[in-house]
């Protein structure tokens, strides 16, 4: 039994650390959002927002003093720009992918481990766009 139970524990440790440790390739995950209609979905959200042609230069002052919020690639200069923000207790990543597209913003957050994200980038994301 004590056997189990050390095993079951170095095994979450191992997955808490590869979670926050796994690396984030910009090309598999800064990729330029698409759609027409706002959606939101299990693992994510995707929001269409008319913002003027600096909308993403205002978002990225908003999304940088995010908590636990960096970026991954991308600038407001290239147009389009990619944040991880990692959860609190766990470090598990989520992507919000911003690209200026003439007046309109582009925004896909979406979570990189699980099926569902609990709202958690809907929240992030309505959020950041209240903030405007």
């Amino acid at each position: 039994m004590k056997y189990m139970i050390w095993l079951l524990v170095a095994l979450v440790i191992l997955v808490g650390g590869y979670i926050r440790l796994a690396p984030s390739d910009p090309d598999l995950w800064h990729v330029a959002p698409n759609g027409d209609v706002n959606r939101d979905m299990k693992g994510g959200v995707y929001r269409l927002v008319e913002t003027g042609p600096d909308g993403l230069a205002q978002l990225d002052k908003i999304a940088r003093v995010s908590p636990r919020t960096s970026v991954l690639a991308g600038s407001v200069d290239e147009g389009m720009i990619t944040y991880v923000t990692r959860t609190k207790w766990i470090g598990f990543p989520d992507y919000t992918t911003v690209q200026q597209d003439g007046d309109i913003l582009r925004i896909h957050g979406r979570l990189r481990f699980g099926r569902k994200d609990f709202d958690v980038n809907r929240h992030r994301v309505d959020g950041w766009l209240a903030l405007f």
